[in-house]
């Protein structure tokens, strides 16, 4: 997972799979020197979503990210993609920004 650049460090990685939080063909694994073959499907949460992966081929180095993505093909539903996409609701607010919608919020008035 690292070698394809799910994860920035080794340690996150062999942290993820100690913590019981990876499976390798539906069955959960603990030990970070699992061995993994191509045709193997991981399943790992990264971020806010589940990955399902399989892997494709087994990485000699920790290449490009172009390189990486020759690993593996993603599983994930292209419709899980949509409704991660729609939720985006945009850029967080500025401090400047939190202060011009209280000002108008006051300007208004009380309600009545």
């Amino acid at each position: 997972m690292w070698q394809a650049r799910f994860f920035k460090t080794r340690s996150l990685t062999s942290r993820l799979v100690a913590d019981g939080q990876v499976r390798v063909n539906a069955q959960r694994v603990v030990k970070p020197a699992t061995m993994i073959k191509p045709g193997d499907v991981l399943t790992f949460p990264q971020a806010a979503r589940v990955r399902v992966i399989k892997i494709t081929a087994l990485g000699l180095r920790r290449g490009s990210a172009t390189e990486a993505q020759t690993l593996y093909v993603d599983l994930a539903p292209p419709e899980a993609e949509l409704s991660r996409d729609a939720a985006r609701v945009g850029p967080r607010p500025t401090k400047r920004d939190r202060r011009n919608i209280d000002a108008f919020h006051d300007d208004q008035g009380p309600e009545t």
